[in-house]
């Protein structure tokens, strides 16, 4: 099931906290497959930041909250599937 929305807020970030999503940015690119962990604001208090970490280098980054159109949330099984899959082998 993919959900999409329509606009991406505080509380709709809020509500990804947790979840592995793809984050479709407003200039068309897609960063794929990462865990949202955390909303942070900058130093100057002006600007929301989103916590991201990719599920392959568990390295965190930030992104600008206004840099993203919206949040596809994805499927947990197929990704838990597909990881004892590539163990397997």
């Amino acid at each position: 099931m993919v959900i999409y929305m329509e606009n991406f807020c505080l509380n709709s970030a809020k509500s990804y906290i947790g979840k592995n999503v793809n984050l479709h940015l407003k200039d068309g690119a897609v960063i794929v497959n990462v865990q949202l962990m955390a909303i942070k604001k900058t130093e100057l208090g002006k600007t929301n930041l989103l916590e991201y970490t990719s599920l392959r280098n568990r390295s965190s980054e930030k992104i600008p909250l206004r840099n993203i159109a919206y949040a596809e949330l994805l499927n947990q099984s197929v990704l838990f599937t597909q990881k004892l899959n590539s163990r397997v082998r």
